[in-house]
This record gives C-alpha cells, structure tokens and sequence, in this order.
C-alpha cells in the first residue's frame, strides 16, 4: 500500500547502485540500462549465478565499462558477502532484483524460494541498516511481482491497495518479503520503495518462461506445451520499460512508496503464442506446415491464476512512466534476439535446461519431484 514520505523532495541522486541478481534475466537488462544511461554511476553486481544467471548474459560489460562496473559472485543469504560488499563500496543505492521467480520450480521445490527471497531479503534488509544508519539520501528499492495479488476474475485490475492474496509457494515468498521491506521502512525508517510489475519479457530471458521456452521449441521442432484451455491471461511488458520504470522509481519515487508497473498488454496465453507463432513463421519458416501445428495442451499448472491486470496509473501520475512498447513490436524484436543467439540457447539447453516441465505434482506420489 502507498505510504507518504517524511518529506516533500522525494529526489534521489544515485552514485554507487548495488545490484542484485543482476546475472538474471531482468537484471542484466538493468545494469546494462543504467552503466548506459548514466556516466556518473558506479554499478555493483552481486548475483550468486544460480541456474538463471550467466555470466554470457553481462558479456562485454567489464571491458567497456571498467572503471564504473564490478561484479561479486556471492549468494544475498551469506550476511558476511553481503557485509563485506557494504564496506568496500559507498553504496548509497540497492536495487534489489534477485529472487527465485519460476512458479513452476516453486511447486517442485518450495524450500530455495523461502531461503532466497525471505531470508536473502532480510540479510540485505539489516546490512544496508547497518551500513547506513539514519541517512535519508539513499535508497533501497525491491522489486517484486503482481502475482502477490492473487487472481482476478475477467474484470478489474490490480491496485497498490489490492489485499495480498498469493497462490503458489512463488508468489507468498514474495509477498513475505514485501511485507519484510515495508516494515523496515515503518519499523526502522530505511528509506524503500516497492515495485510490483507483470509478466515481463524480452532479451536474456531464461527459456523456463513462456515466450522464450515457446521460441527455442518452435525452433528445434518440439512441442509447445500450453497449460489448460490456454485462456489464462496476463500482462505482458517489455523489459527494457520496465528498466526505465525502475530508474524513475528509484530518483523520484516517494520513500515506503508502491508502484504498480503494468504494459498495458492483457493477452491470453493461446492468442501470444498463435501471435509468436505467425511472427516466426515470417522469419524462419519450418521445413514444413506451420509452427502452430507444434501446439499441444496439457494438464494445467496447480493453483494457476486465471487473470493478472495492472493498474499502472499511479507511477503514470506521480513519475510520468508509461511503456514504451507495443506487443507485437516487443515480441517481434524479442523473437529478432533470440534467433541471433542460438548459441546462448543451445549452451542452457546443453547444460541448465532441456525444456522438461517443472511443477507437475502426482498425487499418488509420497515425494513432490525436485527441479533439476
């Protein structure tokens, strides 16, 4: 929920920003936006490069941007990491993006998600409070999702005042630890703001998600497995508005402050991959038929939300964010990336992921499968 600040100049000049997760999918794509967008920042990559995070998607990066940019390899549960990183750097910004954050996995194994994103939230909580004491001129800002919201039925949309109200084992971590920075804002007087975005897609992301999972199937001939009837819909929005989003947030966003950050894009699962299906079709076609002859329907995800919609007029109105993108040309220039890095898909389906489905539970079974 929106909490006014203890004061009227909600203005942050960020100088060293502490990146978290920024190996992953949507972090990549930030750090890469800010060292791009800012050359008075300096940027600190902390990400323990679980299955998710590469160190092929930030290729280039300590090069071009030497003596602005560093990378730690740790894990934002080792409170001693995370210390050490504090007192090295003056960091006066946290820019917190790293989570477990497929549903699936989260189904399969429930337990990293609690450890990752309640406990890991918690270290970096006490670490920038002890680091920073009573400063108001820093800022930590976590990033979070719209799926701590529950489901919506076919109308409505989701507010920064809509009850908490999460499914899977996924989306409860996330709402633990959104409710973990609120009350350090509350408790502590840390200065925070909150971020809750949709269904985000576009470069790096990790082929478990839907789009990118549908892209490298197509293209290797296999299925494209849609849970259901297919008519879950969603809010879709590109990465790299997402990315801008975040940065106002961060500059001027109000201290214990929400935002909602929508791309005003509902589409049902069905109709995005019909789309992407037909968008491929243009470029590469098959060796036969078409890619939408490569659709099956399969048994749906336990606890699948049937509806998620953002209500992104809040940060509309305070910052003056609104996506950039439309869909069509957001998936096209998606699709365009993934067909130019065949070899960073080839080297995750070789070593991280095949394509298998995670998060299917028998009920016959004493034991729920483990994610690989």
């Amino acid at each position: 929920m929106p909490e006014a600040g203890d004061n009227c100049n909600h203005e942050h000049k960020p100088s060293v920003v502490l990146v978290t997760g920024g190996a992953g999918f949507i972090g990549c794509n930030f750090v890469r936006h800010l060292l791009a967008s800012d050359d008075s920042l300096r940027v600190i990559n902390y990400d323990a490069l679980t299955y998710a995070g590469s160190m092929a998607n930030l290729a280039g990066l300590d090069t071009e941007y030497a003596d602005r940019y560093r990378f730690v390899h740790a894990d934002i549960c080792d409170e001693s990491a995370v210390g050490q990183v504090f007192d090295e750097e003056a960091i006066d910004t946290v820019v917190h993006l790293a989570a477990e954050s497929h549903v699936d996995r989260s189904i399969s194994a429930p337990g990293a998600f609690l450890n990752t994103n309640i406990t890991g939230t918690y270290v970096l909580l006490q670490a920038a409070r002890a680091a920073w004491g009573d400063r108001k001129d820093v800022r930590f800002h976590h990033v979070s999702t719209d799926e701590v919201y529950g489901s919506l039925g076919e109308d409505g949309l989701f507010l920064e005042t809509t009850p908490y109200d999460p499914s899977s084992p996924y989306s409860a971590s996330k709402a633990a630890s959104d409710h973990l920075v609120r009350a350090w804002h509350r408790t502590f007087g840390l200065p925070v703001t909150i971020s809750n975005c949709s269904n985000n897609y576009g470069p790096y992301q990790f082929p478990e998600k839907l789009l990118p999972l549908m892209i490298s199937n197509a293209l290797a001939g296999k299925s494209l497995p849609i849970y259901g009837d297919g008519k879950n819909v969603r809010d879709w929005l590109f990465v790299g508005d997402h990315c801008i989003a975040l940065d106002a947030i961060v500059r001027e966003g109000r201290p214990g402050a929400t935002y909602n950050v929508g791309g005003h894009n509902e589409w049902a699962n069905i109709d995005i991959v019909h789309l992407l299906c037909d968008q491929l079709q243009e470029l590469v076609a098959p060796p036969s038929g078409h890619y939408r002859d490569l659709i099956t329907f399969v048994q749906d995800r336990p606890g699948h939300d049937q509806r998620y919609a953002i209500d992104a007029s809040l940060i509309q109105r305070e910052l003056g964010w609104t996506p950039k993108h439309k869909f069509e040309d957001g998936l096209l220039e998606t699709i365009r990336w993934y067909l130019a890095s065949g070899a960073w898909i080839e080297e995750i389906r070789n070593t991280k992921y095949s394509g298998h489905r995670l998060g299917v539970i028998d009920p016959g079974d004493k034991k729920a499968p483990v994610a690989e």
